[in-house]
């Protein structure tokens, strides 16, 4: 590997235990400012005091969550752009350039690929033109590929995640992010088919905590290098003990009971005065 692309991987994972809890902030350009991410200052702040790996977000977002102080946290710069208010709102949209994160200081950049959307080919073929560039650059590249289109009966199947994970790993991503199967043993065979880390994503917004530290929990028993997780965090009511509760599932193997029995004790323990 470029000796580059080594050093800037490991800002974004662990080096002792190779795996990383990336918080994605993204969600804006989607969606608008939601909850949880209008104070881009204060969310860096907390994920990276819990223990998170790296954030990621849009070129523009880097201004306002630059706050010169505090635990240092991996930057990764999303180049995919679409809104939910589209008429192809699965379609992204190269919206940045490999070039744009080198100047900002990001450690890796991103690209979202939805394959069977209508213009799949275009963002297949972004993928591919991203990768190369980012390579001579030895700048990681994570692809999220998702399968959202007219042809795709269920985005979680465990054939067509492995196909999702399979097709960022022949266009040359460094890791993948796809959809978590719902069971160990189907995301297993996800792991074993890609010779990249794969990561999981959050998905929509879990009913409870203990839901996404058992996701995470079965994500890594199966493999998966970590996690990229992003309102399941954010718009949790205390994100930074959260994250510090999938630090110890990700990082320290620790059961969901005893990351749902820290959070309890800090949620039953006031926070002191800033």
């Amino acid at each position: 590997m470029h000796l580059g692309k080594s050093i800037r991987t490991e800002r974004i994972f662990n080096r002792n235990t190779g795996r990383t809890i990336i918080v994605p902030l993204d969600h804006g350009v989607t969606v608008g400012p939601i909850h949880g991410i209008t104070d881009l200052k204060s969310i860096v702040n907390d994920v990276a005091e819990g223990g998170a790996n790296a954030v990621l977000m849009h070129k523009g977002l880097v201004r306002c969550g630059h706050r010169e102080h505090g635990r240092d946290v991996g930057l990764i710069i999303h180049l995919s752009a679409s809104t939910c208010h589209s008429p192809f709102p699965n379609t992204k949209t190269l919206v940045g350039t490999v070039e744009d994160g080198i100047k900002l200081g990001a450690d890796a950049i991103s690209v979202h690929v939805n394959l069977g959307d209508e213009n799949e080919r275009e963002m297949l073929r972004d993928l591919g033109q991203v990768s190369s560039v980012a390579n001579s650059w030895g700048m990681p590249v994570l692809a999220m590929v998702y399968a959202r289109g007219p042809k795709v009966a269920d985005g979680f199947d465990p054939q067509v995640v492995a196909h999702c994970a399979r097709a960022g790993e022949e266009l040359a991503a460094d890791v993948i992010k796809v959809n978590y199967t719902g069971r160990v043993e189907s995301f297993q065979q996800v792991v074993e088919s890609c010779c990249v880390p794969v990561v999981i994503a959050g998905g929509p917004k879990l009913d409870s905590r203990k839901d996404l530290l058992r996701m995470a929990s079965e994500a890594v028993q199966a493999g998966a290098a970590g996690l990229s997780i992003g309102r399941n965090i954010f718009q949790d009511h205390q994100p930074r003990h959260l994250v510090q509760a999938l630090h110890q599932v990700v990082h320290e193997d620790a059961t969901v009971q005893e990351a749902m029995a820290f959070l309890a004790q800090k949620d039953s323990t006031p926070e002191a005065p800033a």
